[in-house]
């Protein structure tokens, strides 16, 4: 996200929860790599993969951005989501099999975010808080953000693209 390759969030909700809900107009990116598999990835970005293995870790976590929502999209039309791979770093295998398959009676949201790094990395204890597949995890920290990546004008450009595409 930091980078700017990646525009677009697809959430459905984690497996403990009934729907994704977006809770926060804003959130930290909270740093993992269980979603991050290798295979799960296009390959021209797996070099993602090895940078962010250090952020999570079994003691701690180092939390060094999030983002601010600029759009909420519900996918209408699941079989256009090809057209909107280029925001996100995920293959068409893995787009599939865990988003628009898995849950199927569930709709999948296309979140159009503004990703902005902290001005200094947070580094918090991992604590059993943090376990589990979830969308949302309380974390004991007030960011400092720093500026965003892509300017407003560029985001709603993607949030007009989405829209044309899976709205």
């Amino acid at each position: 996200m930091l980078d700017g390759r990646q525009t677009v969030l697809l959430r459905k909700g984690g497996i403990g929860e009934k729907r994704f809900a977006l809770d926060a107009s804003e959130f930290l990116f909270f740093p993992t790599i269980a979603h991050g598999h290798a295979d799960r990835v296009r390959p021209e970005h797996r070099d993602l993969l090895e940078v962010a293995a250090p952020d999570s870790t079994e003691s701690a976590v180092t939390v060094r951005a999030g983002a601010k929502v600029v759009a909420a999209i519900s996918v209408n039309q699941p079989e256009r989501i090809a057209e909107i791979a280029d925001l996100h770093i995920w293959t068409p295998e893995s787009v599939r099999a865990e988003r628009l398959d898995f849950r199927p009676r569930h709709r999948l949201t296309v979140l159009v975010v503004s990703a902005i790094p902290l001005h200094a990395p947070l580094i918090l204890e991992r604590t059993p808080d943090f376990a589990g597949c979830t969308s949302w995890v309380d974390l004991p920290v007030e960011p400092q953000w720093g500026e965003p990546v892509h300017d407003d004008d560029a985001l709603q450009a993607v949030a007009d693209r989405v829209r044309d595409s899976v709205a």
